[in-house]
């Protein structure tokens, strides 16, 4: 499914997203070496190993790039200006490599631009849960989003 136009989304809209990831080790390392994060508590077993965890961590802003992704194809795939901005980001539980992650968004408010005719803000609420229904991260995103073009183009 192409992502919506504006006028599709309704406040209370729950959208359980139908791609899963399972999110690897590999995934992991490749994310923290491109954003330089030397964090061992992502990318070292034997530190990770005597923490809390007992293993490394995935790298948190790894697990909000997916859950956003995750929900584009449903949501703002081609139909997005941009993103306004996220906030309110939790991960009340740890993501580990081999967790398989599922996304719900729920659409908290939509309102017409007051600047533009032909665009509105969508207000998500996305949630992140691994293979055991556990809810692994949490990000309020505000999307920039186009209304339908009145001559039926696309």
């Amino acid at each position: 499914m192409a992502g919506l136009w504006f006028e599709e989304f309704t406040k209370g809209m729950v959208i359980d997203h139908a791609i899963t990831r399972t999110i690897t080790e590999a995934d992991n390392t490749f994310f923290c070496a491109l954003t330089f994060n030397s964090q061992p508590l992502h990318i070292d077993h034997h530190f990770a190993a005597k923490t809390e965890f007992g293993r490394p961590l995935v790298n948190s802003l790894f697990t909000l790039g997916a859950m956003i992704g995750m929900s584009v194809n449903e949501t703002t795939l081609g139909t997005t200006i941009a993103n306004l901005g996220m906030s309110d980001v939790t991960f009340p539980a740890p993501v580990f490599h081999g967790d398989t992650l599922r996304i719900r968004t729920t659409v908290e408010d939509c309102r017409e631009s007051r600047s533009r005719p032909n665009a509105g803000i969508v207000h998500f609420l996305h949630e992140a849960f691994n293979q055991d229904g556990t809810l692994v991260a949490t990000c309020k995103r505000a999307a920039f989003m186009h209304k339908r073009p009145a001559d039926g183009q696309v």
